[in-house]
């Protein structure tokens, strides 16, 4: 079993909740959501965000608006659509519950 494998995929399994949680602040750039996920240790670049982005938006869980920037072309902002309120609440419960139950079942006795 490769553990590094292992963890890439724990990681990709949480990457979504994370991306909703960070619009559900308010609106943002895909450069802040970027350098938000380094902070937080989670590396991810843009390949990888872009589609994820735009999957999301085609679900209905975001929209978008173009906004002109003073440092170059007109940046898109991403914001969550009703559709995506609800859903990252819904997230945010399940995420309780199993951060609950991992934490239930690994702690040491």
């Amino acid at each position: 079993m490769n553990l590094e494998n292992t963890k890439v995929q724990m990681k990709k399994g949480v990457l979504e909740y994370c991306i909703l949680s960070i619009i559900a602040r308010g609106e943002v750039y895909a450069s802040d959501i970027l350098a938000t996920l380094k902070e937080a240790k989670m590396l991810v670049v843009e390949g990888t965000l872009y589609p994820l982005l735009t999957r999301l938006k085609n679900a209905g869980l975001l929209s978008y608006e173009w906004k002109e920037s003073t440092s170059g072309p007109p940046r898109k902002y991403y914001q969550l659509t009703e559709q995506g309120k609800f859903f990252v609440d819904e997230l945010h419960k399940t995420w309780k519950d199993l951060n609950y139950a991992v934490e239930l079942t690994t702690k040491k006795q």
